[in-house]
């Protein structure tokens, strides 16, 4: 079929095209866009189980690092691929495919794909997201089917909205699918992405704003060093001097978009050689040490901060609609 997504074993796992892709096909085809978005859960759910297998097993060795769990973890994530889009998988995806679908076709107000809604195929939650694309977020407990999305009448959420989220839960939707598309670069899960934005801007309540109150987009502190050339804003920032706490005025970087801030983000950790560790980390409290020990912030308890946020109910809540 022409236009058609070519999500199979001949394309690489972690292809930051994959997710375009995804949102244009869903623009000219929502049944087959449909379709890669299941194959795309199915993917991640028996990647999960492979991180679950490997994690059973010792971890000594000579040839075992960060680096070779990270290419591990590469290699995992293709082969889940292609087990999904081979068919050869748990079956998952049809299920997902066939449910959904029915909401597709049979409704009489057509299902709003801009909205986040979490859908259950035997208690696997599937959520639509970024106005355009299906993305998925962890499986964390059993949930309930949306009556909501069941009814096709969900609210579209502002999701570049510049106004202060009211809660944790809009703050998650408003960034998830850009930090889905950072995690494909970087191989961090999202979720670890959006704690960290989450901590630097206390739950978008607290974000860099300009000097006319609009805010900077900048969702992770990013100052604004000599070689940076876009713009920036001036913002009180809380450093440690020998362990303590001076107030000071910094300049920050701006973006245009939150999908701009977590771009160059992820270029940040895959760019500069001192976030070497920090890239592929699948385990949140170990994403956090390195972060602190590559020194993203003063702050001594940075990582303590950070890891309470991942592993923490309001970021699990939120998660879970």
């Amino acid at each position: 079929m022409a236009g058609k997504i070519q999500d199979s074993p001949n394309r690489a796992a972690f292809d930051v095209r994959s997710a375009q892709d995804l949102r244009s096909q869903f623009q000219k085809d929502p049944k087959e866009g449909l379709k890669a978005a299941a194959q795309q859960f199915e993917t991640l759910f028996l990647q999960m189980v492979m991180k679950s297998m490997r994690d059973a097993t010792p971890q000594d060795g000579l040839l075992n690092s960060d680096q070779s769990r990270f290419y591990t973890g590469l290699l995992d994530q293709q082969m889940a691929q292609n087990m999904a889009g081979s068919g050869k998988g748990v079956g998952f995806a049809k299920l997902i495919e066939q449910q959904l679908g029915r909401n597709l076709g049979s409704s009489e107000t057509p299902v709003d794909l801009s909205a986040p809604a979490n859908a259950a195929a035997d208690n696997l939650p599937l959520t639509a997201s970024d106005g355009r694309h299906l993305q998925f977020k962890p499986v964390l407990s059993n949930l309930p089917t949306s009556s909501a999305y069941q009814a096709g009448k969900v609210a579209t959420p502002s999701v570049q909205s510049t106004d202060v989220p009211a809660t944790s839960s809009e703050f998650v939707n408003r960034v998830w699918p850009h930090a889905v598309e950072a995690s494909r670069s970087t191989g961090i899960p999202p979720q670890f992405l959006v704690a960290h934005a989450a901590l630097e801007t206390g739950w978008g309540k607290s974000e860099v704003r300009r000097a006319d109150g609009s805010t900077s987009f900048n969702l992770f502190g990013i100052k604004a060093g000599k070689s940076w050339n876009g713009a920036t804003v001036d913002a009180k920032t809380t450093e440690y001097v020998d362990g303590q706490a001076q107030q000071s005025v910094e300049k920050f970087r701006a973006y245009g978009s939150y999908e701009e801030s977590f771009r160059d983000y992820a270029s940040l950790l895959r760019n500069n050689p001192r976030y070497g560790a920090v890239i592929g980390s699948q385990d949140g409290t170990e994403f956090a040490r390195r972060m602190q020990q590559a020194g993203y912030a003063t702050d001594p308890m940075y990582a303590d901060k950070l890891s309470r946020i991942i592993n923490g109910p309001t970021l699990r809540q939120a998660l879970i609609g």
